[in-house]
């Protein structure tokens, strides 16, 4: 009786090779298992991010990181199993490793893609080397684990992947909601980086020190001291390495680079420079040469002369509302952008405004900031005569609820007896035949029609629907004002549904 009470009370002592008794000692290197998942995760998370936003098809992207570092984690395990004698330096080295590489990752794939136009094998890169750090903490921290108190594996297991768990769900939740909105991509993974660091070097140096030979302590010392200069170095130059890299990628005339809660907005050019270019995520989604006849061919052909009331879903730029503003006996327009941002540049940047006519400063344009999915749940019925869809490709994902028979169903609800739907599909021609069918499925008859743009290079020529309850055809589209050259003349193509 007396060895099993002694045995029980084993834990509650401070053990002669740790400075603090075994139930703190275990819940710091808990504590140190939550913080390296978190930052895991974030590494991840900034991958794919950037990735999707430099490449596109986010899906993919997203597929091809995952599935690396997956992998990676395994090979990673197996490797571990070699250092497991010398678990307490092994593992404070893997975190200095996956500090310097995770938060230094976010630079190297955007300085690929600026200057050598290759993203696609320094994400893979970057995937398989976290990926294989991230799978030796595992088995190095089950090692220390059972290194401060004997325990049964599966206890063990369940003790790590729960604090691992929860770990990966704080990182997952501060990436898109702290780390982005406030840091944005690349100072985000330096300072996860900097967190990451601190976390392992403390929990050895300090925890499991007499693991440690004074000369292994004074290299893992010294090893963190210039992973945390490295990255905080990089930290420094992160605004000069920011702005070289966008004018290698958009030009040299590149006036706002914004990182907001929804994208990523770079405008260059304009209002005296080259034409006014807008970026959203990488993607020229705005040309000033083009920008008057791209809101002709959207809004023109589905204004009639009753039009009063008309709705833009997207089009924060405003140049579609500035066009929508020229048709006679319009009485109100509403204008529908998730990005607030955006929405804030169109009314106050000079360039935008000289390209939209002032569009958001004129009395019958109210501009709302909410997704417009979301804000057509809550529409009045029947408010519109007219709703014009300008928003993103539907092969991006974030955009495919805009693309579906619920988005259709619900802007079917809020137009009113005769309106019309006109939406500008990217992509291929399989895109087209799919959103004709997604909008037949609603009930509604649609015609395609074509715009060709005067620059290739800006985006044109674009492709059209124009959807109605009843069989449509485009109206006469108003001539452009004087300043602007005239258009070319839209194609119509199939026009019974």
């Amino acid at each position: 009786m007396i060895d099993q009470h002694s045995r029980t009370r084993i834990p509650s002592r401070r053990a002669e090779h740790l400075p603090v008794p075994v139930g703190a000692a275990r819940a710091l290197v808990l504590a140190a298992v939550f913080v390296c998942a978190a930052c895991g995760l974030v590494y991840e998370l900034e991958l794919v991010a950037l990735a999707s936003s430099l490449v596109g098809d986010s899906v993919t992207q997203a597929s091809v990181v995952l599935s690396v570092m997956v992998f990676a984690m395994g090979c990673g395990s197996l490797l571990a199993k070699r250092l497991r004698a010398r678990a307490a330096a092994a593992f404070a080295a893997v975190e200095s490793a996956l500090a310097l590489v995770g938060g230094l990752s976010v630079m190297a794939l955007y300085g690929f893609f600026a200057w050598d136009g290759q993203a696609r094998p320094a994400m893979v890169g970057c995937a398989f080397a976290i990926g294989v750090l991230i799978g030796a903490e595992v088995p190095l921290l089950m090692t220390l684990v059972q290194r401060i108190r004997r325990q049964d594996a599966g206890g063990a297991v369940a003790d790590l992947f729960a604090a691992d768990y929860v770990g990966a769900l704080v990182g997952g939740l501060a990436f898109p909601f702290l780390l982005l909105p406030r840091f944005g991509q690349l100072t985000g993974a330096l300072a996860t980086g900097v967190v990451n660091a601190v976390a392992g070097g403390a929990v050895v140096l300090w925890l499991f020190r007499s693991d440690l030979t004074r000369r292994e302590r004074a290299r893992l010392l010294l090893l963190n001291v210039l992973v945390l200069a490295v990255l905080g170095g990089a930290a420094w130059a992160a605004a000069p390495f920011e702005r070289a890299a966008r004018r290698a990628v958009y030009g040299a005339d590149v006036r706002v680079a914004e990182q907001t809660p929804i994208q990523e907005v770079v405008l260059a050019g304009g209002p005296r420079a080259r034409p006014l270019r807008l970026y959203l995520d990488g993607r020229l989604t705005l040309c000033g040469s083009d920008a008057a006849a791209y809101g002709q061919a959207l809004a023109g052909p589905a204004l009639g002369s009753a039009a009063r009331r008309v709705l833009v879903l997207g089009g924060g730029d405003g140049v579609v509302a500035g066009q929508v503003l020229r048709h006679p006996g319009l009485r109100e327009v509403t204008v529908v952008d998730a990005d607030a941002e955006l929405l804030r540049l169109g009314r106050t940047d000079p360039g935008l405004g000289a390209l939209n006519g002032h569009a958001f400063d004129d009395p019958r344009v109210r501009a709302v900031a909410a997704d417009p999915f979301d804000w057509l749940r809550g529409a009045p019925r029947a408010a519109y005569d007219v709703i014009l869809a300008d928003l993103p490709a539907p092969a991006e994902s974030r955009a495919a609820k805009f693309y579906s028979e619920e988005f259709y169903g619900l802007a079917r609800r809020v137009l009113g007896p005769g309106g019309r739907l006109a939406v500008h599909v990217e992509g291929p021609r399989t895109s087209l035949w799919t959103v004709r069918s997604t909008l037949r499925a609603v009930g509604l008859s649609s015609a395609a029609y074509v715009a060709p743009g005067h620059t290739v290079s800006c985006g044109a020529p674009w492709t059209f629907l124009l959807a109605g309850s009843a069989d449509v055809r485009p109206f006469p589209v108003l001539p452009p004002p004087p300043s602007a050259p005239p258009p070319p003349p839209s194609t119509l193509l199939h026009p019974r549904a």
